[in-house]
């Protein structure tokens, strides 16, 4: 089996290639950009799967993995990520994505998925996909919609509209449209004061990872 390996943090590459040739049975290549994975991809022999990291360079959001799934070769491309939401993991599948694998997955639950993905199944893992959000309970984020709230989360970790549109697939115009409705619904003027506000609310959870 041959696996294509494609994220911009070494540490995390490297460790994924330890637990998949572990196995014996598994061949890794790796690359750090999606330019790089794509040239991969197009000339060596054909990858039984190819996992993404959702923000590595050169991916675009969902452009990307599009981009990669649409190269010759017939590859079944799975996207990898610490802190997509399951919105984005189901746009993924949608997509044509082999999978969603979240890089918080145990060893042992990570191989196993990159078999299933291989064998030609699509995985998803069913406490991610089927998670309750518990800010859809808070009084504030009732007046927000999904977007909104995706929108509200990338301003609480400090991102700028491009980073934002980046990760959530959508244009910087897009962004800032979102930004002015949720401004006018928790009552902020600028982003630094709705950040404060969705944070004192307890509306949006500090910690990377949330989702």
């Amino acid at each position: 089996m041959r696996v294509l390996i494609a994220d911009d943090h070494d540490l995390l590459r490297d460790t994924l290639v330890l637990f998949l040739e572990a196995q014996g049975d598994i061949e890794t290549r790796t690359a750090a950009d999606l330019e790089e994975a794509c040239k991969l991809i197009t000339n060596e022999d054909r990858f039984d799967l190819v996992l993404l990291d959702l923000n590595m360079p050169g991916m675009n959001g969902l452009a990307g993995l599009k981009h990669a799934l649409a190269l010759d070769g017939g590859q079944r491309v799975a996207l990898l990520s610490g802190e997509a939401t399951r919105e984005i993991a189901e746009q993924a599948l949608e997509a044509g994505a082999a999978g969603f694998v979240p890089k918080t997955l145990p060893a042992k639950s990570m191989i196993n998925a990159v078999k299933f993905m291989a064998m030609g199944e699509q995985y998803a893992p069913i406490d991610f996909m089927t998670a309750v959000d518990e800010t859809a309970k808070h009084p504030l984020a009732e007046k927000l919609s999904p977007r909104e709230l995706q929108v509200l989360k990338g301003l609480t970790e400090g991102k700028s509209n491009k980073e934002i549109a980046r990760d959530l697939d959508i244009t910087e115009p897009t962004v800032k449209l979102h930004m002015k409705t949720l401004y006018r619904k928790v009552g902020a003027a600028n982003r630094t004061q709705a950040a404060l506000i969705a944070r004192e609310a307890g509306l949006i959870a500090r910690e990377a990872g949330l989702y």
